[in-house]
C-alpha cells in the first residue's frame, strides 16, 4: 500500500479475503475533537456498525434534531451528518444510559449541560441484542468521550463556538 492511505482491514482478527474498501470519513476531528476518533472508530468496530458520532441535542424542543459534534463514517465520504431525533432520557437519569433507539441505532446519553444532552450514537446493521461483554465495552467507551466532554471541557467549547455561530457581532 503505496499511497499513504491507513489499511484498517489489516487490524482485524479475520479480515475478508476480498475486503470492500470503505470510506472512514472523520468530520469535527479539529480543536482538540480528533481525541473522540478511537472510541468512536472501537464503538463502531465493536457493533458492526456504519457511522458514530457524538451528538448534541439542544434543550428547548421536545424532540429536536440532534446537531454532530464528532462524526466518524465508514460508508460515505464525506460523512453523512445527518441524525433521526433521540429518545430524551427518562427524567432525573444518571448517564450512562444505553439506549436502544431502533433496530440498528444505539444511544448512549452521556450527560447535558445548559446547551442540550450529549449522546454517544451507532448505526449499523439490525442486529441481536448486544452481549454482556458488548454492552460493558460499550459503555466504558461512551465513559471516555463523556470524560473528553465534560472533564476536558469540549462541551463548554462546543457551547462556546455556538454561541459565537448565533451572535457574530459577540466576536467584535
Amino acid at each position: 500500500m503505496d499511497d499513504g492511505i491507513i489499511d484498517l482491514t489489516q487490524y482485524l482478527d479475520d479480515p475478508p479475503a476480498d475486503a470492500e474498501r470503505g470510506a472512514f470519513a472523520l468530520w469535527g476531528a479539529d480543536e482538540g475533537r480528533s481525541r473522540f476518533a478511537l472510541p468512536l472508530w472501537r464503538a463502531v468496530y465493536m457493533v458492526e456498525g456504519r457511522r458514530g458520532g457524538i451528538l448534541i441535542q439542544p434543550s428547548g424542543d421536545p424532540r429536536p434534531r440532534p446537531e454532530p459534534f464528532v462524526v466518524l463514517d465508514l460508508l460515505h465520504d464525506p460523512a453523512e451528518l445527518d441524525f433521526p431525533p433521540l429518545d430524551p432520557p427518562e427524567s432525573g437519569a444518571t448517564p450512562p444510559v444505553l439506549h436502544r433507539e431502533a433496530p440498528g441505532r444505539i444511544s448512549v446519553f452521556l450527560g447535558s449541560t445548559d446547551a442540550g444532552s450529549w449522546y454517544l450514537v451507532v448505526e449499523s446493521e439490525p442486529r441481536d441484542d448486544l452481549g454482556p461483554g458488548d454492552r460493558e465495552d460499550l459503555l466504558f467507551l461512551a465513559g471516555e468521550c463523556a470524560g473528553l466532554l465534560f472533564l476536558r471541557g469540549l462541551a463548554d467549547v462546543s457551547a462556546e463556538a455556538r454561541v459565537s455561530d448565533e451572535n457574530p457581532e459577540a466576536d467584535g
